[in-house]
């Protein structure tokens, strides 16, 4: 069980697949008969403002931003890691969607990478274009954070490791109107 001490107002806290917020309340509601405490987090790319019960933190995957030994780990994969890609667009949608949502940012490493090695032998479908620039966003939005560096330096960072594994980092998309 999550208890009231597990985040504080003022932290920085990841909500997979939405980037990096900041937990700018912690409230009661009585809901029944039962009094459920909130976090109340505002996500730095949207401004939106997303309500976590304290029993759910666990199960949507809440959690705090990377520490330098995970920014290190990611690197390393992105230099060098492994990576498969299902033939099928369908599962390898599937798996991509599944990976994002998991809230680990070595999983959305993980989903950045396979797509760059994909996209040297195929075009993207758009869909895989979106989930690309998702990716590129949820790691530089957070290696950022964690590293309290501007975006650019964080962009220049995982250019650097994804030019040692020949992949080139992808640009952002421009800001939609």
């Amino acid at each position: 069980m999550i208890t009231d001490s597990s985040f504080h107002i003022g932290d920085k806290v990841v909500y997979p697949n939405h980037g990096v917020g900041t937990i700018e309340q912690i409230s009661s509601r009585t809901i029944g008969a039962s009094v459920e405490q909130f976090y109340l987090l505002k996500i730095k790319s949207s401004s939106l403002k997303v309500m976590v019960p304290f029993h759910n933190v666990g199960a949507v995957g809440l959690r705090r931003v990377v520490r330098n030994g995970e920014v290190q780990k990611i690197l390393d994969y992105l230099t060098d890691g492994e990576c498969a890609n299902n033939a099928d667009w369908k599962d390898r949608f599937k798996e991509n969607s599944d990976k994002m949502r998991t809230g680990s940012l070595l999983e959305v490493a993980a989903v950045l990478k396979s797509l760059l090695v994909l996209a040297q032998s195929k075009p993207l479908s758009f869909r895989e274009k979106k989930t690309l620039e998702r990716a590129r966003y949820l790691l530089v939005s957070e290696l950022a954070m964690a590293k309290n560096w501007e975006e650019f330096q964080v962009e220049q960072m995982l250019s650097k490791a994804l030019s040692k594994a020949r992949l080139r980092f992808p640009e952002a998309a421009p800001a939609e109107a």
